[in-house]
C-alpha cells in the first residue's frame, strides 16, 4: 500500500514539472517575453513561428513530397532510369569479380599444369639416363619409323 502512494506522488510530482516547464517555454519565444494575459495567443503565434523556422523546404516542395506514387501507377522515367542504371552498375561490378576470379583461377591452373610437365619431364630424363646403354644414339634420334 505504501509503495502505490510513493508511485503516486512521483507521477504527480513529474506532472507538476512538465505543466511548469510547458508554460515556462510558451512564455519565453526567442528574446520575446509574452504576458500570461494573453497565452493563448502567444502559444499560437510562438508554435506558428517555430513551425515555420523549422520549415526547411519551400510549401510547394513540401507537398511534392508528400504525394506517393501509387503502387500500380507507372513509374516515373526518372525512376526508371535510376533503377536501370542500379541494375546496370550492379551487373558491371559482378561482371568484374566474376572475370577476376577466373583469371585468377585460370593462371593457378596454369602454374599447376606448368609445375607439372616439368616434374614428369625430369621424371622422364631421369629414366632415360637411369636406362641408357651408351649403345643407341639419344631418344631423340632413335625413333623407328614405320
Amino acid at each position: 500500500m505504501n509503495w502505490k502512494r510513493v508511485l503516486f506522488l512521483t507521477y504527480l510530482m513529474s506532472l507538476a514539472l512538465l505543466i511548469v516547464l510547458e508554460e515556462a517555454s510558451t512564455m519565453s519565444v526567442g528574446s520575446k517575453t509574452v504576458a500570461v494575459g494573453s497565452k493563448k495567443e502567444a502559444t499560437g503565434e510562438s508554435r506558428k513561428e517555430s513551425l515555420e523556422k523549422r520549415v526547411f523546404i519551400q510549401e510547394s516542395d513540401a507537398s511534392n513530397f508528400f504525394k506517393k506514387r501509387g503502387k500500380r501507377s507507372t513509374k516515373s522515367r526518372d525512376e526508371l532510369n535510376a533503377e536501370t542504371r542500379q541494375m546496370l552498375a550492379a551487373d558491371e561490378q559482378r561482371r568484374e569479380y566474376y572475370e577476376e576470379q577466373r583469371n585468377e583461377f585460370e593462371n593457378f591452373v596454369e602454374e599447376e599444369r606448368d609445375e607439372q610437365d616439368e616434374r614428369s619431364r625430369e621424371q622422364i630424363e631421369q629414366w632415360r639416363e637411369y636406362h641408357y646403354d651408351g649403345l643407341d644414339p639419344p631418344y631423340l634420334y632413335n625413333r623407328h619409323v614405320v
